[in-house]
């Protein structure tokens, strides 16, 4: 007999540290599109490239960004699956992620998109807008929604196959960690030999499958963490090293990347990444379980409405991006001027959407 039951009293984890983890994530995720708003990367739906050296800083966070925190928020998916299917069983899971993953992925594509993307019909002279409104199928920011149902989908089908084993302790080895992380930047290196960095996929949407396989290995390794308790049971130690060590890599192997080129670069390039998403997801993880374990109210709050201020957040920044578009500043400054705005205001948004009637159960 196998369970994915909740965890006894002797083995629970500190889960509102999870739930802080997600809002940092959360603000993470609105900070990098501001970034690209007033950067030099155009890859969001209202721009204004910089025309100063501020510009690359905001260019080096995205980097920095896009290196780990999409990765994380796989990982932190992957620890809750398990023992939302056990509980649910296999249809009601599917059933459930449908609902909450897809629902919300319509919503964007149908309603939202059109809101945030109508500055490229200008690009298009001549176009009607209903061929316009087919032309831009796009995700969006909720393609993790979409990667999401396929990782659910392919865990309850492996699940129908192979049932799955008890929770145990086995504590997490530094091999083990160095191992995953050097596999993980090989497959990387040679998955983008054929998709290389800033490959696209249209209607699909994925804007970064470049970093696919970090996606996979931290959903799978999020669902590994879950079931030997490796949330609980990383030593204090483990987080200092973790931080210590993305830094390290960060002046040492990110540099060298830099200075490279071809095979070696691309090799390097993944390299770096791979260090650094493992060390900061270990550092960060327990830092928050050491020191930001609990949660008031304001807490509670902001972990409340985090997914649904991940779906709102482009029409608050397009919506921002226009109306400050009369200010004239430095790409840095204007960064900072409309992060300020931008988390309140999206905030204060997702609270109004999770009010509507029944939006709860989906939000």
């Amino acid at each position: 007999m196998t369970t994915e039951t909740a965890a006894p009293a002797t083995r629970t984890t500190r889960l509102h540290a999870v739930d802080n983890l997600r809002v940092v994530l959360t603000v993470l995720v609105v900070a990098h599109h501001v970034a690209i708003t007033y950067g030099n990367i155009p890859v969001w739906f209202y721009l204004e490239p910089a025309r100063d050296p501020s510009g690359g800083l905001l260019d080096l966070l995205v980097v920095f960004n896009q290196a780990f925190f999409m990765g994380f928020f796989f990982l932190i998916s992957g620890f809750f699956t398990p023992g939302s299917h056990g509980r649910k069983g296999g249809r009601a899971f599917v059933r459930d992620r449908l609902i909450r993953l897809g629902v919300p992925l319509l919503a964007f594509l149908v309603v939202l998109r059109p809101m945030v993307n109508f500055g490229a019909l200008a690009d298009l002279p001549g176009m009607p807008y209903w061929q316009f409104y087919l032309f831009s199928w796009d995700p969006g920011p909720m393609w993790f929604a979409e990667v999401l149902i396929v990782f659910a989908l392919v865990y309850a089908a492996w699940r129908a196959r192979r049932p799955a084993p008890e929770r145990a302790d086995v504590p997490l080895r530094t091999r083990q960690v160095v191992l995953f992380t050097l596999g993980l930047a090989a497959v990387t290196a040679l998955w983008r030999i054929p998709v290389p960095t800033g490959t696209y996929l249209p209607v699909i949407g994925l804007p970064s499958v470049s970093f696919l396989p970090q996606y996979v290995a931290m959903f799978a390794a999020g669902c590994v963490a879950w079931r030997r308790g490796w949330f609980a049971s990383l030593p204090a130690r483990a987080g200092r090293i973790g931080l210590l060590t993305a830094a390290a890599a960060s002046a040492t192997v990110l540099p060298a990347s830099l200075v490279t080129t071809g095979l070696v670069s691309g090799t390097l390039t993944a390299l770096w990444e791979s260090v650094f998403a493992v060390s900061m997801i270990i550092g960060l993880t327990v830092l928050f379980r050491e020191r930001f374990g609990t949660q008031g109210p304001r807490g509670r709050f902001l972990a409340q409405h985090a997914f649904t201020v991940y779906i709102l957040h482009p029409l608050v920044l397009v919506g921002l991006g226009h109306a400050l578009s009369w200010i004239q500043a430095i790409a840095i400054v204007k960064f900072a001027i409309m992060l300020v705005l931008a988390l309140p205001l999206c905030w204060g948004l997702a609270y109004l959407v999770r009010s509507l009637p029944g939006a709860e159960r989906v939000l």
